[in-house]
């Protein structure tokens, strides 16, 4: 790891490290610590650079950066995915208080203060704010609006909390929220980021959290916006990866597996058996696609803007991407690890 060269300077101890992860973010990263250096909080702060190995001038601007202020640390993260760079950090962490930030999210001005105050109140393990999709380009505006109709999301609170625009009460969550706020001990505990989890580290560390008894609540106020992806094989591939590792968190914790969730995979088998399934599958399954299509257009036309013929006529093709994508990326996720047969019999089992 190489920390920057002023370290001598810098106090041994913090109220707050921010970890960040970076990869190749050159075009933004100075506005990223601009508004990340902006934050409301009394105490003190740190913010930590994990950087995957970027091949374009992410290091060199971050260097820059942190020659200029000692509150900045730039390290190396040769595991290069997400929870490898977030356990470099946690280690190298000096506050009481660690927080997750994203490069290409825009937090509002009082995350920190927001999540610190809620955690030194007692009795929550996690405190995270509604992740809120805001479009740029053609096709992220398109993913954004489907996003915010909750048929991507299968009735999400993590995301529906952030439609009120940050006003509301604290939503308590049973699976893991994008980013968020811990004390230092707590992910000491739980050995900090699984990096078998690429993709879905959030929700893995949450199933560790909730098994144990502990509390993720969600407030408004901290909602994050953030830009969804602008091009149809990203997205794509994005939601693919997330099947894949939704799957294999639920097959290796039990309680980190929801009812909505079944509904993609299941979609993806319709379509299959839709496809070149028996005939006595054939037609139903063509009834369920055909009624999933239906359902898609009137969505579409309900959440596009009045009048805009093109994203109406479009959305279709982003939700059937998102849900087929997730689908068929979770029952490939049943090959590679294993069916999650805890996870489906702890749905079935009869509530107590």
């Amino acid at each position: 790891m190489g920390a920057m060269k002023n370290r001598r300077t810098e106090p041994e101890r913090v109220d707050a490290s921010v970890l960040v992860p970076v990869l190749n973010e050159e075009q933004h990263i100075r506005d990223t610590v601009d508004a990340m250096r902006a934050q409301e909080f009394d105490g003190t702060i740190e913010l930590l650079f994990m950087d995957g190995g970027s091949s374009d001038n992410t290091r060199a601007v971050l260097e820059q950066l942190a020659a200029s202020d000692p509150r900045i640390r730039v390290f190396d993260n040769p595991g290069r995915t997400t929870p490898h760079a977030l356990n470099v950090g946690l280690a190298a962490a000096r506050g009481e208080y660690i927080v997750r930030m994203d490069a290409h999210a825009f937090y509002p001005a009082r995350y920190i203060a927001a999540g610190v105050e809620r955690l030194e109140r007692g009795d929550v393990d996690w405190v995270a704010g509604p992740a809120i999709p805001r479009g740029t380009g053609r096709w992220s505006r398109r993913v954004a609006l489907a996003l915010n109709s909750g048929l991507t999301t299968v009735g999400s609170r993590k995301w529906r909390a952030g439609a009120d625009g940050g006003a509301g009460e604290e939503v308590e969550l049973d699976t893991g929220v994008f980013a968020g706020v811990w004390r230092r001990s707590t992910l000491d505990r739980y050995g900090g980021w699984d990096t078998g989890w690429p993709i879905n580290q959030d929700s893995e560390l949450a199933a560790r959290v909730l098994a144990d008894g502990g509390r993720i609540v969600l407030l408004p106020e901290m909602g994050a916006e953030y830009v969804p992806r602008d091009n149809l094989k990203g997205l794509a591939r994005q939601y693919w990866r997330y099947g894949i590792y939704r799957g294999k968190t639920s097959r290796y914790h039990a309680n980190s597996l929801r009812r909505s969730q079944l509904v993609a995979p299941g979609l993806a088998l319709a379509v299959l058996a839709a496809l070149g399934g028996p005939r006595v599958l054939r037609v139903p399954a063509r009834l369920a696609v055909a009624s999933y299509a239906a359902s898609l257009a009137a969505v579409s036309v309900r959440v596009a803007e009045p009048g805009d013929e093109r994203d109406a006529a479009a959305l279709p093709v982003v939700f059937a991407i998102m849900h087929l994508t997730w689908g068929f990326g979770f029952l490939w996720s049943v090959v590679r690890f294993g069916p999650p047969l805890a996870a489906l019999a702890r749905l079935v089992r009869p509530a107590r």
